[in-house]
């Protein structure tokens, strides 16, 4: 049975347990502490936890057995898991502040907090340092102890990298279609999201277990990139043709001037009229210019093109999995629950 999100908090407690420990070695002022404290719970708890999960449900099934709550072995794997959240937690409280983002999971940016403004940036710095305090004092001893450390590096970076592409290639405040294309589609949304989100849980669960071997870490890359990169363009989509509703949130992509895969899609079909109507409406914040992309993309059939290239995508991805070498201690199933969790899905 896959984790709960309830059982996944439990050990949240014990984790913020450590960090105040360790600083209060520092002899750090109880206001200071007060205010970490604060930090850490307001940022890194209350999301779906997705990617956190993911390494508990996964160490599970590369070992064949269920991990209890409660056990130091579930502690681990999860501890692990909120290590994801915090690096999430690091990117997210950043992010608002550049975009100048309002709220974020229904409460107020981190930012725009009353007191805080931008002490959030340390914050953000603080929430990062924590997964390295918290990998050294339960994983020191363990020979993937540096290779964790060097993979939360690696993938850190990367995402920065896949940031950077993605401010410099769709600033709110300058349209400049001419900037967009597949490929950097491809590059933000793989270096923003799929190695963070997808290819990390993955990755530290055989490191957990003890087989991260460079055949298995290459399978997994060969698999969930592609994967990451279908969902982001599964979001692009859900994001203007899906029922508000039912996804939970208002689509932004459109007015954010945002380098989706929908709007490159659009640029490969138009021709020049239908192009023009683009440039003139594309990234601007008016609901009645928003309304007329999208009247461009039913025009264009994008939805229906989406579900004929879903349909592509995924059977790839199937192919790939079928060909999974599981001698070395990876399965099938890792790759079968991550693609099942996000197929045909509507928010």
């Amino acid at each position: 049975m896959p984790t709960t999100l309830k059982e996944f908090e439990s050990v949240w407690p014990r984790i913020v347990a450590d960090l105040e420990e360790h600083c209060k070695q520092y002899k750090l002022p109880q206001q200071s502490l007060d205010w970490f404290v604060n930090s850490l719970n307001y940022n890194t708890v209350g999301g779906k936890c997705n990617r956190g999960m993911s390494v508990v449900d996964t160490a599970s099934i590369l070992l064949n057995r269920t991990l209890e709550p409660g056990t130091e072995e579930y502690f681990k794997a999860a501890l692990l898991g909120w290590m994801i959240e915090l690096l999430q937690a690091f990117f997210l409280v950043s992010d608002d502040i550049m975009d100048s983002s309002k709220t974020r999971r229904g409460q107020p940016c981190w930012y725009l907090v009353p007191k805080v403004g931008m002490i959030a940036i340390n914050d953000a710095f603080m929430l990062e340092s924590s997964i390295y305090l918290l990998l050294k004092k339960h994983f020191r001893q363990e020979k993937s102890y540096i290779d964790m450390v060097e993979l939360f590096h690696e993938v850190t970076l990367q995402t920065e990298l896949g940031q950077l592409c993605d401010l410099l290639t769709a600033p709110e405040d300058h349209v400049d279609l001419d900037n967009f294309s597949l490929d950097k589609f491809s590059f933000i949304v793989i270096f923003k999201t799929a190695y963070y989100s997808f290819y990390l849980p993955v990755a530290l669960a055989l490191h957990y277990i003890g087989a991260a071997t460079p055949k298995n870490l290459q399978t997994c890359l060969d698999i969930l990139i592609p994967m990451g990169e279908y969902f982001q363009a599964q979001d692009d989509y859900l994001d203007a043709f899906a029922d508000p509703k039912v996804l939970g949130k208002i689509g932004t992509d459109i007015q954010d001037n945002k380098c989706s895969w929908l709007v490159n899609q659009a640029l490969r079909k138009v021709t020049p009229e239908q192009r023009k109507i683009l440039e003139e409406n594309y990234g601007q914040k008016d609901s009645e210019k928003e309304a007329k992309v999208k009247a461009l993309y039913h025009e264009l059939k994008l939805s229906e093109f989406y579900e004929q290239w879903e349909e592509e995508r995924v059977a790839d991805i199937r192919a790939k999995i079928d060909k999974v070498d599981e001698s070395e201690g990876l399965k099938k199933e890792v790759f079968e629950a991550f693609l099942k969790k996000i197929y045909k899905r509507s928010k």
